[in-house]
């Protein structure tokens, strides 16, 4: 049998999973030296919560090599064939972690047909790109069509999202502490994309939350393609009030042919604070693989 799976920097909303029988292997976060996992022991609600408080020990690491096993072992011992779409590389070792623990398996499993894929992508970005191939292993496609529509798929999908405090960058090293209090006192809010390489990168600093958020529809007017035919997707961290102002902005702007909504999850959130709100969108159409859509 051919399966899709992913991980949970997908950020793929609930119903969605269970609608679709989709296994989502948990990112682990460490609170006050504790571990943790995204969305099974811990969830968004309790972790942004826990975040607020900007003096807990929170961190995040990359799904290891032998949390990985442990999530392949049950496809490998039954024949399946599966395809993992995994968080980018550009911000994440989840690639090279899950390759270690296919070449382990495949010493007692020489068989196991094992495609792994870097999303170059994250949270409802990753999101949409694994929503587009499970839609067409649904209605018939064969293996090597959505591996080919994986690589389409992630070379067109954008992501733009903005922050509301630079303390959780800071904290995290992503930014110095120098640069992020000047910023903070200024009430500058950078406005970040996953770029071609799938590493984040600042394109804008603007004044003011209300005006970064303004900036997302901005980015979007210049890249967004037809969107009256597509599903974008809205990620936020557990900030509902922003999320209704862009989500309004982008209906009376896009009329987009629906929305994914989507909360950020731990291995992101973790790195931005409660405030971060993201507008994510493919920039072509389906291209060949149209008929699936």
């Amino acid at each position: 049998m051919l399966r899709i799976i992913t991980d949970s920097a997908s950020d793929l909303p609930k119903d969605y999973i269970r609608q679709h029988n989709l296994h989502v292997i948990p990112t682990p976060v460490v609170i006050d030296d504790v571990d943790y996992f995204d969305g099974e022991t811990i969830q968004t609600e309790e972790f942004y919560h826990i975040l607020d408080d900007i003096k807990r020990d929170v961190k995040t690491y990359h799904i290891n090599p032998a949390m990985f096993t442990e999530a392949f072992l049950p496809y490998a011992k039954a024949g399946d064939s599966i395809i993992y779409l995994c968080f980018s590389t550009g911000i994440a070792g989840t690639y090279n972690a899950a390759s270690i623990a296919k070449n382990n398996l495949l010493e007692d499993y020489p068989d196991f047909d094992l495609t792994i894929i870097d999303s170059k992508s994250a949270s409802a970005g990753f999101g949409l790109v694994v929503s587009k191939l499970v839609t067409m292993l649904e209605k018939g496609a064969s293996k090597e069509e959505i591996i080919e529509a994986a690589d389409y798929f992630i070379s067109h999908i954008r992501h733009v999202f903005t922050v509301e405090t630079l303390a959780y960058l800071i904290k995290g090293g992503r930014l110095t502490k120098f640069k992020g209090t000047l910023a903070e006192t200024l009430d500058m809010k950078p406005v970040l994309i996953v770029n071609e390489e799938g590493a984040l990168a600042v394109i804008k600093t603007v004044r003011g939350r209300k005006k970064s958020l303004r900036y997302l529809i901005d980015y979007a007017k210049e890249n967004i393609y037809q969107p009256e035919n597509q599903t974008i997707a809205l990620c936020h961290g557990e900030d509902m009030d922003s999320l209704a102002f862009v989500k309004n902005m982008v209906q009376e702007t896009f009329h987009p042919k629906d929305i994914m909504i989507s909360v950020v999850g731990c291995a992101i959130g973790a790195h931005t604070g409660r405030g971060i709100v993201g507008f994510c969108f493919f920039d072509a159409d389906n291209g060949k693989f149209a008929k699936y859509f």
